[in-house]
C-alpha cells in the first residue's frame, strides 16, 4: 500500500504519470512547469521510458503524435505560450483520433506575460484552441492529490476514447507541496490494435488527419467525432459540492481559486450565511446538468476565477436564467482573497 509522501504538485504530477503506464515524454522548458520535464529527465531513463527535450514545443507535440500513433502512453507538459505554439499539433492530434495527454501549468499573459499562475487559458482549452471541429477532455485539479490522482485517471480516459486529455492547471498548484498517496503503478496498459506498430500479419493500419473529400470522407469524420464527444459528454463530466445542499449563494470556482473559495464558504457559514462551493473538475465536458439542477434552488450565483471570466460564459450557459449570475476575477497572476469574496457575498443580503 502506498504510504503518504510531501511532494510538489509538478513532480507528484510527473511521478503519478510514470506510474500510470506513460513511456514517452517529450517537453521543452518553461516556467512554471519545469519540474515535470526535470522530474521525467531524471527518472525516466532508469524506469524503461523515454525522455526526450525537444527543441521546440512544435517539435514536442509532433513527437507526441509519432509516440501515440505508434501505440505508446504519451505526455507533454507546458505552460500558456508554449501551449499556444502546441495548437496545430493538437489538433492533427484530434483528427486522427490519437490519445495523449498534455499539461498545462498557466501563467499569466496575454503574451509571455508573468510566472505567476493564472486561470486565463481556459477558452483555449475547452474551445479546442488549434483549427476544426474537436474537443480536448480538460480535467482541473484542485490540489497536489487531485493532480496526481487526475493524471492516472486522464491517461486511462485519453485511451479510453482516443482524444486529448488535457490537465489544466495553474503555476501555484504546480508550485505547492502538500501531502499526497501516490497511485499504485499500472501493470498492463490497454492493446491497441489501431496503432501503427507493423504488420505483424494483420491489414495494415493508417493514423491521418488529412482527408480530402468532403462527402466521402472528412464529413463522415466529423459526424464520427460529433457523436465521440456527445458520448463523453453524457458520461465524463465531474464536479464537487460543497456544502451546497441547503444554500442560498453559490460560488463557481476550480483549480487554486475554489481553495479560496472554500476558505471564504466556511468563514461564511460560521457567520450564519448560508453559502455553498461548486467545483467543476471536468470543465469540458462541463457539468451543466448538475449546476442547472443547483441553480434552482438559490438566489444568486458568483463565478470567482484568475481571469476576466472566461469559465463565466459556461457557467451562464448552465444557470440558463433561473438564477442571477454575478462574476469576480483578479486578472495576470492576481490571486482573489477570501476577505474579497466574503464581503462579495454579504453585500447579496
Amino acid at each position: 500500500m502506498s504510504k503518504t509522501v510531501l511532494m510538489k504538485g509538478n513532480e507528484a504530477l510527473a511521478e503519478a504519470a510514470i506510474r500510470a503506464g506513460c513511456t514517452h515524454y517529450f517537453g521543452y522548458p518553461i516556467t512554471p512547469q519545469n519540474e515535470i520535464p526535470a522530474y521525467m529527465a531524471k527518472e525516466m531513463p532508469g524506469r524503461g521510458g523515454c525522455f526526450l527535450q525537444a527543441e521546440s514545443e512544435v517539435a514536442a507535440i509532433n513527437m507526441v503524435f509519432g509516440a501515440s500513433g505508434a501505440g505508446a502512453r504519451t505526455m507533454t507538459s507546458t505552460s500558456s505560450p508554449g501551449m499556444s505554439l502546441k495548437q496545430e499539433g493538437l489538433s492533427y492530434l484530434a483528427g486522427a483520433e490519437l490519445p495523449c495527454v498534455v499539461v498545462n501549468m498557466m501563467r499569466g499573459g496575454p503574451g509571455l506575460g508573468g510566472i505567476a499562475g493564472s486561470q486565463a487559458d481556459y477558452f483555449q482549452a475547452t474551445r479546442g484552441g488549434g483549427n476544426g471541429d474537436y474537443r480536448s477532455i480538460v480535467l482541473a485539479p484542485g490540489n497536489v492529490q487531485e493532480l496526481a490522482d487526475l493524471t492516472v485517471d486522464a491517461f486511462e480516459l485519453a485511451d479510453k476514447y482516443r482524444m486529448v486529455v488535457t490537465i489544466l492547471g495553474d503555476g501555484y498548484l504546480g508550485q505547492m507541496s502538500e501531502p499526497v498517496i501516490l497511485p499504485e503503478p499500472k501493470v498492463n496498459p490497454p492493446a491497441k490494435p489501431w496503432a501503427v506498430s507493423g504488420n505483424k500479419g494483420r491489414k495494415p493500419n493508417q493514423v491521418m488527419s488529412l482527408r480530402l473529400t468532403p462527402e466521402d470522407y472528412l464529413e463522415k469524420h466529423n459526424i464520427h467525432l460529433q457523436e465521440l464527444y456527445s458520448n463523453v459528454e453524457d458520461k465524463e463530466p465531474r464536479a464537487e459540492q460543497f456544502l451546497c445542499d441547503d444554500a442560498e449563494f453559490i460560488i463557481v470556482s476550480y483549480g487554486t481559486s475554489s481553495r479560496i473559495v472554500r476558505k471564504a464558504v466556511k468563514q461564511l457559514r460560521e457567520e450564519g450565511i448560508k453559502v455553498g462551493l461548486f467545483r467543476p473538475i471536468t470543465l469540458w465536458p462541463y457539468p451543466m446538468k448538475e449546476l442547472n439542477e443547483l441553480s434552482k434552488k438559490v438566489q444568486k450565483v458568483l463565478t470567482v476565477e484568475m481571469s476576466a471570466g472566461q469559465m463565466l460564459e459556461d457557467v451562464k450557459v448552465a444557470v440558463n436564467g433561473l438564477a442571477e449570475v454575478d462574476f469576480y476575477g483578479r486578472l495576470g497572476g492576481a490571486v482573489p482573497e477570501s476577505a474579497e469574496i466574503i464581503n462579495i457575498i454579504k453585500g447579496y443580503r
